[in-house]
């Protein structure tokens, strides 16, 4: 009994890394996720891999693709399947600004992080977000260096 509780979490925090790097983030906003029963409790377990994750408008609805939640070990034949699409839930006027923006050249939207909410619900933090280039990415990684350095020095 006491591993059961264990192994599913209160606060989960999923967050994608490599999006940070990979992308800029122009505009930030937290949706929903209708999800099917065993989801959340694979969610709640941390077992979701969003490295490859978007975000796509299909008939004025927005849909998460590629995102990885594994299936729910306790499951039975109900269980979900890990890379199906899942609806995005936002009010209109955010979905209308978010598929306007998203026309424009080279900008997407991916999940940043997965996370639950206060009251209990699954969350996903997505951004509105453009591809860096090569050395957009090298400046970063100078950045991170100096700063580091600054930090083991003492300032």
């Amino acid at each position: 009994m006491a591993k059961d509780k264990e192994r599913i979490k209160k606060h989960v925090n999923i967050v994608n890394r490599k999006a940070s790097f990979e992308y800029q983030f122009l505009d930030k906003y937290t949706a929903g996720v209708m999800l099917k029963g065993t989801e959340i409790k694979s969610i709640r377990e941390g077992k979701v891999n969003m490295q490859d994750g978007y975000c796509v408008f299909m008939n004025g609805e927005l849909w998460l693709h590629n995102v990885h939640i594994a299936t729910y070990t306790e499951g039975t034949h109900y269980n979900h399947e890990p890379m199906r699409a899942r609806k995005l839930l936002l009010n209109k006027k955010e979905l209308s600004r978010l598929e306007d923006k998203a026309q424009e050249q080279g900008v997407t939207i991916i999940p940043t992080r997965v996370f639950i909410s206060d009251r209990g619900f699954a969350k996903v933090d997505i951004a509105l977000a453009r591809g860096k280039k090569l050395y957009d990415k090298r400046q970063d990684i100078k950045e991170k260096d100096v700063k580091r350095e600054l930090d083991r020095s003492g300032y």
